[in-house]
């Protein structure tokens, strides 16, 4: 990771990865991923790619695009016919609710695990209750950051207005913002948390203070689906494989994982052995794709909390199955 600052994709930079989306071999296909090479939850894919999963299944995967997240994440899968992305739930069910044909067909990330709020090393905060009247960096306006900010205080039995939020931006200027004392507590994710953990004081970690809250999903476009069934099932057990080698080899995964994403190997594997040892109600970070609408419902329910949705969602209606193996189709 080359700096604390990371950018989002301009305008042209977008216009030329869907261009050569666009331009792709016959049969060749690429994937959609929020953060991919930032966050935690794409992690996997790069296992899949770097071992050879998707070939092994069947799916010829040549690449995988990523974006600030979001609505452009799906922007990105819409315009360049991309058959499979991840993206947070809050941006699928508000394109849903305003038409677009997209389905929920894989559930990727079960809980934020990946979350730490931590302190510089003197500050007086050493609990949730003593966040009264602090500030509190979260990253924009009706992100997942935001809305986890509200629960982290009220674990602490203290109401969102009781401290001051702070948007940073990204989770990169939050730590620099930590730095120059502009707020006085941040989250800091993972891969960040394992480069930086030796800097900073733990105060809350999402695995001890939150229950499992559904973090990023798969999904496709119906056209999509109609077309490239095989490839999207394909894309779906590679993942899955990738999961359990990462559980099965954390430091070769790291390694990988480090390669990726521009890390130190040290970091890279200290992420991935955290995040494949984490359990938040016995619920794992990243799961083989079974769909779970207790986590699913919850996260919506945050997010309108913060307007990133408005109105009722059925999300019920919203999710197809049929995707997944048969051993994992049913919803839990």
């Amino acid at each position: 990771m080359p700096s604390l600052s990371f950018q989002c994709l301009s305008g042209p930079v977008i216009a030329l990865v869907t261009g050569l989306m666009l331009a792709a071999p016959a049969g060749a296909e690429q994937l959609v991923v929020s953060n991919y090479g930032v966050s935690a939850n794409g992690m996997p894919f790069a296992v899949a790619m770097a071992k050879g999963y998707f070939k092994d299944e069947g799916a010829n995967v040549t690449g995988i695009v990523t974006s600030d997240g979001g609505g452009t994440t799906l922007r990105n899968m819409l315009a360049g016919d991309v058959p499979y992305g991840e993206v947070n739930p809050s941006v699928v069910v508000a394109a849903i609710q305003k038409g677009a044909d997209i389905k929920i067909v894989s559930d990727n990330v079960s809980t934020v695990a990946e979350f730490v709020w931590a302190v510089k090393p003197d500050s007086p905060i050493k609990t949730v209750k003593d966040l009264k009247g602090k500030k509190i960096a979260y990253t924009n306006p009706r992100s997942t950051s935001q809305a986890l900010a509200t629960l982290l205080l009220q674990s602490g039995g203290l109401k969102t207005e009781d401290a001051e939020l702070v948007k940073t931006g990204g989770f990169g200027e939050g730590v620099a913002a930590l730095d120059t004392d502009l707020v006085d507590i941040a989250p800091i994710p993972e891969p960040l948390w394992s480069k930086f953990k030796d800097k900073y004081r733990p105060v809350a970690k999402a695995t001890d203070i939150l229950p499992p809250l559904e973090n990023v999903i798969g999904v496709v476009s119906e056209s999509q689906a109609k077309a490239k069934g095989d490839f999207i099932r394909a894309v779906i057990r590679a993942r899955r494989k990738a999961v359990d080698f990462m559980i099965q080899h954390p430091d070769e995964a790291g390694d990988i994982v480090a390669k990726a994403y521009n890390l130190d190997p040290a970091v890279g594997r200290a992420a991935v052995t955290n995040l494949t040892t984490s359990r938040t109600q016995g619920m794992p970070y990243w799961g083989p794709g079974t769909i779970h609408m207790a986590g699913l419902q919850r996260m919506i329910d945050l997010q309108k909390s913060v307007g990133a949705i408005s109105g009722d969602a059925d999300v019920s209606k919203m999710i197809d199955t049929s995707f997944l193996p048969d051993d994992i189709k049913g919803i839990q």
